[in-house]
């Protein structure tokens, strides 16, 4: 191959992410992390949107306490099978349109979830809803990757993904906001019509994976294209041939996690994933309920829970850097101190203050953690299953989350208090802790 400078003219055969590799991070690069950014910003808000109206909902219905748990599993369970299903099926037909399928079917499930009459529907649409967020999420991830150069990839998959931190936080200030002036369906009819909207947006902004592309063979114009947009001073001569360094894999894509030594290093990924969804779906859907349980109000319950997405949004850009530097090694001293901060919520809940502070230390560990470990599983896995590989921990992971919520809905039943619930869930971010450090061993 010709050398790869800008000005010059390449011929050849191409390898596509060694010329990603040594290229600076550039204006294409940030415009498909934003573009990825985006729709998981939406993903965000429409996940987490639940458990912010969760308590006006149990009020309007006249439910039990720990009542909506079934609520908060079904839309989990939908993400489980979106990333079941739809990570392999990437692999297959490429990112970008299980993308734009999944941005559309949650665009409506959220839309119509504004609706529902009783817990039946709401199980129902949360479902729907599901399979569109969890079908989005590792394909965003896999697709920023793969434009990415491999010494800036987690951190510029962790900033992509930090958008679903934003909008799970904008979900709770604005969920603050909406409840008391318009409702809790408000919040839905929001959530609904924004990606719906987005569409157009997406079909035109969004490009399929270079790696992808040039994987699969015979699209080289298309390659070439968008190595363009990634070095814009390139040329590429008509005989430029563009090859990714890697087998196609014929088979079942989830088999191949566990062949070539894969096996032990997917199995560790899958405990952190799902003892990292476990804890975070806790918190996350049960945060506003436990806080209005202690006095807070509604409005305030939704924006003080809010600060875990907060404290993830700040954790996500402060540990990009560690990450990228000391990998598992850091992601384990991570999930250490989440532990510590989980357990200091319930130990402070006499104070709202310490509580808060609690809340966004949490949030910083625990969505930081989550983050740098979806970063850290889309380096792992070559391209023909990386979509596989992210889509089927984060499809492990919902197990945990699935998990989480039913575990707080138990304890709160039960009448347990607020220290014992989350000395609890600090257990699962210690396990996540030792199954980093034991990746950490490995490398």
């Amino acid at each position: 191959m010709a050398v790869t400078a800008t000005d010059e003219v390449v011929s050849g055969t191409v390898d596509v992410p060694a010329y990603v590799d040594r290229q600076p991070v550039g204006a294409f690069q940030i415009q498909v992390l934003l573009v990825c950014a985006a729709v998981l910003f939406i993903d965000g808000f429409d996940t987490q949107a639940i458990g912010y109206v969760a308590p006006a909902v149990a009020q309007e219905w006249k439910l039990a306490r720990g009542s909506l748990g079934p609520v908060f599993s079904a839309g989990l369970l939908g993400l489980m099978i979106g990333a079941l299903v739809f990570g392999p099926m990437a692999d297959r037909i490429g990112r970008r349109r299980i993308i734009l399928a999944s941005t559309l079917v949650f665009g409506i499930g959220t839309l119509l979830t504004a609706f529902a009459t009783d817990t039946t529907w709401l199980i129902a649409l949360r479902v729907l809803t599901g399979l569109g967020l969890g079908g989005a999420m590792p394909n965003a991830v896999a697709l920023t990757s793969e434009f990415s150069p491999h010494r800036r990839r987690a951190t510029l998959v962790m900033v992509m993904f930090a958008g679903f931190s934003i909008g799970a936080a904008l979900g709770g200030l604005l969920a603050a906001a909406l409840i008391p002036a318009f409702g809790w369906r408000s919040v839905f009819l929001v959530g609904g019509l924004v990606p719906l909207l987005l569409l157009p947006f997406l079909l035109k902004a969004l490009p399929e994976s270079i790696r992808f592309l040039a994987l699969v063979g015979g699209r080289d114009r298309e390659v070439a294209d968008l190595l363009l947009k990634v070095a814009p001073g390139a040329s590429f001569a008509g005989n430029a041939r563009f090859v990714v360094q890697e087998p196609k894999l014929s088979g079942l894509p989830v088999a191949h996690l566990f062949a070539e030594g894969r096996g032990s290093v997917t199995l560790l990924l899958w405990v952190v994933f799902f003892m990292s969804l476990l804890d975070l779906y806790l918190l996350s859907n049960w945060l506003p309920t436990v806080l209005n349980d202690l006095g807070v109000s509604v409005s305030a319950a939704a924006a003080i829970g809010a600060m875990l997405q907060v404290g993830g949004v700040v954790g996500t850009f402060t540990l990009g850097h560690f990450i990228d530097r000391f990998s598992f090694r850091a992601l384990s001293l991570t999930y250490l101190m989440a532990a510590v901060a989980v357990a200091a919520i319930g130990m402070a809940s006499h104070s709202i203050v310490l509580v808060t502070i609690a809340i966004f230390a949490s949030g910083f560990c625990i969505v930081g953690g989550q983050i740098a470990s979806n970063a850290l599983t889309a380096t792992f896995y070559p391209t023909a299953i990386r979509s596989t590989g992210v889509g089927w921990a984060l499809g492990i992971g919902r197990i945990g989350s699935i998990v989480g919520p039913l575990i707080g809905g138990l304890m709160l039943a039960r009448d347990m208090g607020a220290q014992p619930l989350f000395v609890a869930a600090a257990v699962p971010a210690l396990v996540a802790a030792a199954a980093a450090f034991v990746l950490a061993r490995r490398g």
